[in-house]
């Protein structure tokens, strides 16, 4: 599946995910249900053998002959029957009065054959399980104990084929991953009805958002859920926003034009009726002064009404590409522009251009400033973005820092500038909700801290 349209599509991304711990759950209670299931047959498969064993037990005496017999025969008729998979066996063990014997009795099951099993001799009354070869190549799974009678030792041996395990384990396997399939195809489907349910009022909200942009709504109308209201809440806020934005563009692009409109139409009614050279030459740029009015208040109206909310700049390329040119353009200083690690994604609420002009401003400021080193930090907090920009200079008073904030205001004459900058960035800082603030730096000279909206 292609990764982009993975990653673009909230539908598949639910789906898949959901059918990813569907088919986990799955795996995981089929693997836990099927060993609960083993171990239960087990422990069922040796208590039977254990009882099979505490019978032979019980029933064992010895002949006059000295020769171990049974009493009552045991109960089970699979014992009867020849190669039915369940046996038992009694053997001597060697002592000081007798030799060793194997199959000194037999269940009348095992027919003509024998059980060999592991050298091993429990204690008396102690019992230990194996697994040994049986009857036509089965594997038995078995149980032993060792007894004395009239100092003659005794194994008792009951085993079982293991056919008798096995076979429980795999039918219920089999019906178990059956189920489970079923199960599984009942949820997956649910998933997938879950998702296309749950995500249909997203269709409504892309409805409502067509009607806004085809201008049949100023605002998006319809009943949404719960989950997604405080979503079309907070859009139509930002809706009324921007068009008090481009209201308010649109007024000042006009107070503007109207304002230069004023003086250049005495300009011109002054000129009028005359034919000399400088009435002329006052005529030919009035007219292109109206020109350039018309052509700027056309293109401010067009910029403030195509103007979104909801623009973002990611901090890190912006402040890279601004330090690359300070140190050009700063060469001959050889100043030292020390750019502190910060996360890649600290992102600025708000357009590139803007936030080149206040960091650039600020760059540049410290830049003109500095004695030897600039160093640039920045750090994310909750809806926040603040970056600090420190140098090494004299820094700037505490009663001139409100001073140079003021438009066309310079701290010092001596040194290149407009007075602009710090205003321009104060100002635009304003325009985002943010501000500038100067404070004294570690490194002895001016901080300017600048706080903007942003995420990170």
């Amino acid at each position: 599946m292609n990764s982009v349209f993975l990653r673009n599509s909230l539908r598949v991304r639910l789906l898949v995910g959901t059918l990813f711990w569907i088919t986990i759950s799955i795996l995981v209670a089929g693997w836990g249900l099927g060993k609960l299931f083993r171990q239960h047959v087990e422990t069922q498969f040796h208590a039977e053998l254990n009882t099979h064993l505490d019978q032979l037990t019980a029933q064992l005496a010895l002949a006059e002959s000295a020769r171990p017999v049974l009493a009552l025969p045991l109960s089970d008729p699979r014992l009867q029957k020849p190669f039915s998979g369940l046996y038992w066996q009694i053997d001597r063990l060697a002592s000081a009065d007798f030799p060793a014997e194997v199959a000194v009795l037999r269940s009348r099951s095992l027919w003509d054959q024998v059980l060999h099993v592991p050298g091993d001799e429990p204690a008396t009354g102690e019992i230990h399980q194996h697994r040994v070869a049986g009857p036509q190549g089965a594997r038995l799974g078995m149980v032993e104990r060792s007894v004395t009678i009239d100092d003659q030792s005794l194994r008792l041996i009951v085993a079982a084929n293991e056919s008798l395990l096995l076979e429980p384990v795999a039918h219920f396997n089999r019906e178990l991953w059956v189920s489970l399939g079923v199960l599984g195809s009942g949820l997956a489907l649910a998933a997938l009805v879950q998702v296309f349910v749950g995500l249909a009022p997203l269709r409504s909200l892309q409805t409502a958002l067509g009607r806004v942009r085809s201008g049949e709504t100023r605002q998006m109308e319809g009943g949404f859920p719960t989950e997604i209201m405080p979503l079309v809440t907070e859009f139509n806020s930002v809706l009324a926003q921007n068009a008090e934005v481009v209201d308010r563009a649109r007024t000042q692009a006009g107070n503007l034009a109207h304002a230069l409109k004023t003086p250049l139409s005495v300009l011109a009614n002054a000129t009028d009726g005359r034919n000399d050279e400088l009435a002329q030459l006052v005529s030919s740029q009035i007219e292109m002064a109206r020109k350039q009015v018309d052509y700027h208040l056309a293109r401010a109206q067009a910029a403030a009404a195509a103007h979104l909310p909801g623009a973002r700049t990611l901090l890190q390329p912006v402040a890279d590409g601004l330090v690359r040119a300070m140190r050009r353009i700063h060469a001959e200083r050889n100043l030292d522009l020390v750019v502190h690690p910060f996360p890649a994604a600290l992102t600025f609420r708000g357009e590139t251009h803007d936030l080149q002009e206040m960091l650039g401003n600020l760059i540049d400021n410290a830049c003109k400033w500095a004695n030897s080193r600039v160093e640039i930090q920045a750090r994310a907090e909750p809806e926040r973005l603040t970056i600090s920009i420190d140098d090494d200079g004299k820094g700037i008073a505490l009663d001139q820092r409100d001073t140079v904030l003021q438009r066309g205001v310079r701290a010092d004459q001596q040194v290149p500038g407009s007075g602009l900058g710090l205003a321009i960035t104060d100002d635009l800082a304003r325009m985002y909700g943010g501000q500038l603030e100067l404070a004294d730096s570690p490194l002895g000279g001016l901080r300017a801290i600048l706080s903007l909206p942003g995420t990170r």
